[in-house]
């Protein structure tokens, strides 16, 4: 909202530097300034009125060193977070680009969704919070929103160099799409901007994935139904890593860490796509209208920082799943956005790794107990974390070193950016 104001001043009046809110870099950097300030100075506030209300974490005894201690100290800490994220955007960005609506409202719906999981918990005393079934369906009708959003609403497209005769076939198809420029009026090459379901394939050179081509394969006149397969890939991608972020929210300032993280390598790829200058020289998909996506991460980004000033050992609030299922579905609907989704695996390789953990110990405990008549278990502990505090390991060293994987997962990510 602020930035129509300043936008409007630099329009119609000569006052000086009101021309800096058009850079997207400046309105990033108050974004991040912004939501840092927000999560920090307003977050003790938020903490003494939670435990006013006695939001305090109930705690189940699982023999773990210090885990006790914990009992009582405030959760739903997640609010801290999403205000954070939600006043900097709608504050700095142009709320009426798709890619921030949509991530406006993906906040909200993912923050209702944990907000009830944590008020059954914390108010109603239902250990259990809020049935899977009803979280998952949450989900899905989340991965619906944003599936058929990023490939019906015109404004998302992608562009890129074609053939005049391929520009002119798929222009039969999408009355959308628009010819930008002409590379070679000798050899009829055009650079096109126009809807795709292409999406990136990491460490290969020149090389996409096009969701409709999969289907192709089967047939060729399934082509033209590859948005279906598409919105399958959405609601798979945000309920896998908003339960990932979930599940790794076990210790005081995981969760935040690496989710600062991994933020910041989207906030690279979102800048880097958005910009059709390092899309040409990284040789990357330049997306159209991807630069007011920075603002957000940029806000996300300093929020989750300011949160850890809270949040680290020993934690004077929780995030509880009101923050961890929004932070994962964010970081799901933010790699869809920027054609990274297939990436996800190693930018969240820490989400990953504990959800497997989880997987892993529970099918084995099954087939042991099926087998031998009695569970057996690979980890002492799962989620993964857990399984070091019973080796011995003391949390924040567990912590500390699960962040460095993060930065190395992290920097690998980045890496693909030019080893193609």
């Amino acid at each position: 909202m602020l930035y129509y104001l300043i936008h409007w001043l630099n329009l119609n009046t000569s006052l000086r530097g009101t021309g800096l809110i058009e850079f997207i870099s400046f309105r990033t950097m108050l974004a991040l300034l912004g939501s840092l300030f927000i999560s920090v100075g307003m977050g003790k506030r938020i903490i003494r009125f939670l435990q006013k209300q006695q939001v305090g974490e109930e705690i189940r005894n699982l023999g773990l060193q210090g885990q006790m201690e914990k009992k009582g100290t405030p959760t739903m800490g997640g609010l801290i977070i999403v205000a954070a994220i939600l006043i900097p955007t709608l504050l700095f960005a142009k709320v009426d680009n798709v890619y921030i609506w949509l991530c406006l409202i993906s906040t909200v719906w993912l923050c209702l969704i944990g907000f009830i999981d944590d008020y059954l918990k914390v108010f109603k005393k239902n250990k259990k919070g809020l049935a899977g079934k009803f979280k998952l369906l949450g989900q899905v009708g989340l991965g619906l929103l944003v599936g058929t959003t990023l490939y019906f609403h015109p404004d998302v497209t992608i562009r890129e160099r074609m053939s005049l005769t391929d520009a002119n076939y798929m222009m039969a198809k999408d009355k959308n799409m628009v010819i930008v420029d002409t590379i070679s009026s000798k050899n009829a090459v055009v650079i096109a901007e126009h809807k795709s379901l292409k999406t990136s394939i990491p460490f290969i050179k020149n090389h996409e994935l096009d969701y409709g081509q999969i289907l192709a394969r089967i047939s060729n006149g399934l082509a033209d139904y590859g948005w279906i397969l598409y919105i399958f890939v959405c609601i798979f991608i945000i309920a896998a890593v908003s339960n990932g972020a979930n599940i790794t929210d076990g210790l005081d300032g995981l969760a935040t860490g690496v989710s600062a993280i991994i933020v910041s390598v989207l906030a690279i790829f979102a800048y880097v796509s958005g910009n059709a200058f390092f899309a040409k020289y990284l040789n990357i998909m330049f997306i159209p209208n991807m630069g007011e996506l920075v603002i957000f991460t940029g806000a996300m980004a300093g929020a989750l920082v300011g949160f850890l000033w809270w949040n680290t050992y020993p934690a004077q609030v929780f995030m509880g799943d009101t923050g961890s299922l929004t932070l994962g579905g964010l970081i799901a609907i933010i790699a869809l956005m920027v054609r990274k989704e297939l990436l996800i695996p190693v930018m969240c390789g820490i989400f990953l790794i504990e959800n497997l953990s989880v997987m892993i110990q529970v099918s084995y405990f099954k087939y042991t107990k099926r087998k031998y008549g009695e569970g057996r278990r690979v980890f002492k502990m799962s989620p993964l974390h857990h399984h070091y505090q019973k080796v011995g390991y003391h949390e924040s060293k567990i912590v500390g070193r699960f962040w460095v994987i993060g930065v190395g997962l992290a920097l690998l990510t980045i890496i693909t950016l030019k080893v193609r």
